[in-house]
């Protein structure tokens, strides 16, 4: 049984066993109420708890009352939480413990657009009780051309953190190569610098190429490199010590054949990600001697690629969180297993996942906690005592009583291929004859879905809809063959496997055929529009937002973030080749195909979006309205690739409400 299953037998007799700790069950009267829009929008209450290496501290990023996002830091024993840094007018966005007494911190503004934002996040560090502040990196991009390498100060904007270096002052931060004041889509170079966070000084390390990613070791070295020349990248390694890079081995990026450095393991061993001649990817040892994967993997997951990350200390490997249908945990540690299972018991109704310090000397562990009715909660748990005390819920406005089940199911397109996605009925309105909400993911080489809350789909859940979330052919996540059994089938068999999908929901009774709507962003919205092209008669109505109308104009518009590189070679491998497939992106493109869209339609995009640049928009609202007068636009002028202003969130979504309640509500 899998461990999302598990979870759905234990949720209902007790969820009320979690609501001591986590204080996210609500008063009845709250509970009889429908949760406004508002309310799944807001940003986080608390967020990104983390301990510090010797364990004995707590950070977290809290918000002050109607004021900005603050880092506070708490000793575990005395549990009185301190502020330690600030900003007037700007959040802290992030932070990373460097050793048991620093920090550094970058900063940001959630309440200003993209297109209003004209500084960087740059780089603090500080000590955990306020003392030895220091800028390491600037805010302004304007000091670019002005930095001067000869005098110690702060390094320039397109600088950013990248690893601490345990038991260290030093810290390793990331520059790409620039050229000040010219628009360069080229990939360039990744340098890495190890710069100590007291003195502001830093130290370029040798790289092997236009290295495009790093590893470090336990001891902050920097040990592997990962390089692209246009479409083949190249996997350096040196020995600890040495500055002299060797060459493991060299792949075309679109194959599949290669293999990704993943982390080095306190006895120095390398592990890499890898398919090693099967279809899912897995997690191996790399012999450096032989210069070869081991034969066999240290993670293997039957129906999911390896995607996780691996929790260690100072003395061992200790396990390895992933995600197969919902988040998990496989501890190669004893002890640590004991632990998880008396965690479990606490709170039986979640995902719980346990963070360690490094060279911890005390018993204390940290958990996040959540699941997909039920936003993370962060507790510290005293492995000695047995005991939970609550940090924070990151949205204590939610009540999971509230909320509705999500649940992965699986289905056969029109060609046999078995396509995965997750489910979330509404809460209380049964399983048949629902109307539905078909919410294509973007990306699209992505995996899209996880089994965890999603406030657009308990908003969608909350309104009566049921959400099918297809993770279509092409989606990463469930093999080599999934993947590219979706090159160059945009518009095609892609959109054939929605489409099945779709189908499904309705042979099984779950969906009502005369009220399913499809709906997306991004590639989402690429999806949305062709739905309604090609399967007129299956969905009556479409929104998207942000969503790519023609993949003529992905290569065309030179204002956009796509790289040469992913346009020379990417594109034409995945997507398709603007010459050779000229007739396939013409047939595929919603713009040169809007007047055979004739239901309803809800449009909207950011004026400051450079993934897809607002022209996608405007072109095909024009084109659209010539011959379909029930269309609705809207335009975020400060909004990139998605809504970060929870103003712009809440208008949105309350026209989705209106848009879905006029099209898609009761017959």
């Amino acid at each position: 049984m899998s461990f999302r299953i598990l979870q759905r037998v234990w949720r209902y007799s007790t969820l009320l066993m979690f609501a001591f700790a986590a204080s996210c069950i609500a008063s009845s009267a709250r509970a009889t109420s429908t949760p406004s829009v508002q309310s799944f929008f807001e940003y986080s209450a608390f967020s990104n708890a983390q301990l510090s290496p010797n364990a004995r501290y707590v950070a977290m990023l809290v918000p002050a009352k109607d004021g900005n996002v603050r880092l506070g830091v708490m000793d575990v024993a005395e549990r009185i939480p301190k502020v330690i840094a600030s900003f007037d007018g700007a959040d802290i966005v992030q932070f990373h413990w460097i050793n048991d007494d620093r920090l550094v911190y970058a900063a940001g503004d959630r309440g200003v657009g993209v297109g209003d934002q004209h500084l960087g996040p740059g780089l603090f560090a500080v000590n955990r009780d306020g003392s030895e502040f220091r800028q390491l990196i600037e805010r302004s991009f304007g000091l670019l051309s002005a930095h001067n390498a000869t005098v110690v100060r702060a390094l320039p904007a397109n600088t950013g953190f990248y690893a601490a270096i345990r038991g260290s002052d030093d810290i390793y931060v990331t520059q790409h190569d620039v050229t000040w004041g010219v628009r360069d889509r080229s990939i360039r170079s990744l340098n890495l610098l190890r710069l100590n966070t007291k003195t502001g000084r830093s130290t370029v390390v040798e790289r092997p190429g236009v290295t495009i990613s790093w590893l470090i070791d336990r001891q902050g070295e920097a040990r592997a490199a990962t390089t692209l020349d246009g479409d083949i990248e190249s996997v350096f390694y040196r020995d600890a010590g040495q500055s002299k890079w060797r060459k493991l081995a060299q792949f075309n990026a679109y194959t599949g054949d290669g293999f990704s450095p993943y982390f080095f393991g306190p006895d120095g061993a390398m592990y890499v990600r890898a398919r090693h001649g099967k279809d899912k990817e897995s997690l191996y040892r790399y012999d450096l001697e032989k210069n070869s994967i081991d034969p066999e993997p240290l993670i293997s997951l039957k129906d999911y690629d390896f995607s996780g990350s691996v929790v260690y200390n100072d003395k061992k490997f200790l396990g390895v969180h992933f995600e197969t249908d919902a988040d998990d945990t496989r501890w190669f540690d004893p002890q640590m297993q004991a632990i998880q299972k008396s965690v479990n018991d606490l709170l039986p109704s979640t995902v719980n996942r346990i963070s360690v310090g490094y060279h911890s000397d005390t018993s204390v562990l940290l958990v996040q906690s959540f699941s997909d009715i039920q936003p993370s909660v962060y507790f510290l748990y005293d492995s000695a005592s047995k005991k939970l005390t609550m940090l924070g819920n990151s949205m204590p406005q939610i009540d999971p009583l509230q909320m509705s089940a999500k649940d992965m199911v699986r289905y056969k397109a029109r060609d046999g291929r078995e396509i995965p996605a997750y489910l979330t009925l509404p809460k209380g309105a049964g399983d048949k004859n629902l109307p539905l909400v078909v919410l294509v993911h973007g990306g699209p080489f992505v995996r899209g879905v996880s089994w965890r809350w999603n406030r657009e789909v308990q908003f969608l859940a909350s309104r009566g809809y049921a959400v099918l979330e297809p993770e279509y052919r092409g989606s990463t996540g469930f093999g080599w063959g999934h993947f590219k059994a979706g090159w160059k089938q945009w518009g095609l068999a892609m959109q054939d496997d929605v489409a099945d999908g779709t189908k499904w929901a309705i042979a099984q009774g779950i969906a009502d055929p005369k009220r399913v709507c499809i709906a997306g962003a991004s590639y989402g919205g690429y999806a949305t529009l062709m739905g309604l092209i090609n399967d007129p008669s299956l969905y009556r109505c479409g929104f998207e937002w942000v969503g790519v109308t023609d993949i003529n104009l992905m290569y065309d518009v030179n204002w956009s973030d796509i790289s040469n590189e992913y346009q020379q070679y990417g594109m034409p491998v995945l997507v398709g080749d603007q010459d050779k497939d000229a007739v396939q992106l013409k047939a595929t493109s919603p713009l040169v195909n809007a007047a055979r869209i004739k239901q309803p339609l809800l449009l909207a995009y950011g004026g400051s979006d450079e993934r897809v640049p607002i022209v996608h928009g405007t072109k095909f609202r024009d084109a659209v309205k010539a011959t379909n007068q029930n269309v609705d636009w809207v335009e975020y002028p400060e909004e990139g690739h998605g809504w970060q202003l929870l103003k712009n969130n809440v208008d949105f979504w309350t026209r989705v409400e209106k848009f879905l309640n006029k099209n898609n509500g009761k017959q």
